[in-house]
């Protein structure tokens, strides 16, 4: 009897998640419906959606929101002219970029037309990829002789930065895996090995992290220079003297993506310790660890945040996550419901001006992806 009562509330538990991810689920796709039908109306007559000023990233990004929806394909004329008109921006290089921002750029490129699946992008794909490489702090990658040489005891060693020479940082070395990772570059690519090494140095973990100000909430940090003013989140002295800066969420999800990209377990300490600070700071209302420069800043980079948050916990693989209160949070679902709340009637997005966020065509292309990730989350 207590065995049939046992199974009786097993199968009560099963069909209440299938009907809240049933219901997550149907949220979801009215909201990327919305969102996907403002962006087809927001195309601009050459056929872009980045507008005069604006890098070719941000067309880069809606094209990957189109494939990433099963309805629709990159032979369907709008997205067939998206495409071509964001390879008019390759380089003979083989880089995708206007003026500047040459790894974001490149990177988001390569993402959107590896997710298109189309044999006749191939050729500009590999060319883009060949460039992307040359752009990370490395003694040696194989396939790109230009690569900029430093050695592993270089704190730039295996990070990309804004271009050729740029200081490298989390936020661009997480958009240049996920490019190669998008495009089938195996975790076993020196390229990721490299970036592993810089991603450690950027995490809040004096465990794995050589770097003096290391701390140990297992966050992680914009970069690794141990330089005032240089992380977003601030810094501070801590009680042994040191400077030290704060972790906060979108780089925290931004190093955990990167990490499972890059083939590292979730037993390794790295990871774990990430997934220890995620717990602890779990929000769909603020990009957390912002705080501590100002109450104001804690929408800064907010749909950005929504973003890597979901195409890191997507690859993390885990629907509940139980904070340090021990309250549980199925992400999806929140996340889900957050988006859909702050969606505008005409299916857009806009957050604050502060890195691009007050461009809805940006920000709606975030929410669309993150949503898309959530949606993959659920048929799993």
């Amino acid at each position: 009897m207590v065995k049939f009562g046992s199974f009786v509330l097993i199968c009560v538990i099963s069909v209440s998640a299938w009907a809240a991810d049933t219901s997550t689920m149907t949220l979801a796709t009215s909201t990327v419906d919305k969102g996907l039908d403002y962006l087809k109306k927001n195309q601009q007559p050459d056929y872009g959606w980045q507008g005069e000023v604006d890098p070719p990233g941000i067309t880069a990004l809606v094209l990957k929101g189109f494939m990433e929806d099963e309805r629709y394909d990159a032979d369907m004329p709008f997205l067939e002219n998206g495409f071509n008109k964001l390879l008019s921006y390759q380089f003979s290089n083989g880089g995708i970029y206007k003026d500047a921002l040459a790894n974001y750029n490149t990177a988001i490129a390569i993402s959107a037309l590896a997710v298109s699946k189309e044999a006749e992008y191939k050729a500009p794909m590999a060319k883009a990829i060949a460039y992307l490489r040359s752009l990370q702090w490395s003694d040696k990658i194989e396939g790109s002789p230009t690569a900029i040489t430093v050695g592993p005891d270089n704190i730039k060693y295996g990070g990309f930065g804004y271009g050729k020479a740029g200081r490298p940082d989390m936020s661009n070395t997480q958009w240049a895996l996920e490019a190669l990772k998008e495009a089938g570059v195996p975790p076993s690519d020196p390229a990721f090995t490299a970036a592993m090494k810089f991603a450690s140095r950027c995490q809040n973990l004096s465990e794995t992290n050589d770097q003096k100000w290391a701390g140990d909430d297992g966050g992680f940090v914009y970069v690794d220079t141990g330089v005032a003013g240089s992380d977003p989140a601030g810094d501070y002295i801590g009680p042994d003297g040191r400077r030290m800066f704060h972790s906060y969420g979108s780089m925290t999800y931004a190093g955990l993506k990167s990490m499972i990209y890059a083939g590292v377990s979730k037993d390794d300490p790295r990871v774990k310790a990430a997934w220890g600070w995620i717990r602890n700071h779990f929000t769909v209302d603020e990009n957390p660890g912002l705080a501590e420069t100002g109450p104001q800043n804690t929408k800064g980079g907010l749909f950005y945040y929504y973003y890597t948050m979901a195409k890191a916990l997507h690859a993390y693989g885990e629907p509940i996550i139980v904070d340090s209160q021990g309250q549980k949070h199925d992400w999806r679902a929140e996340l889900t419901a957050k988006l859909n709340q702050l969606q505008a009637k005409e299916g857009s997005w806009v957050g604050q001006r502060k890195w691009m966020e007050d461009n809805p065509i940006l920000v709606t292309s975030y929410c669309v992806l993150a949503l898309e990730e959530i949606r993959k989350d659920l048929r799993q």
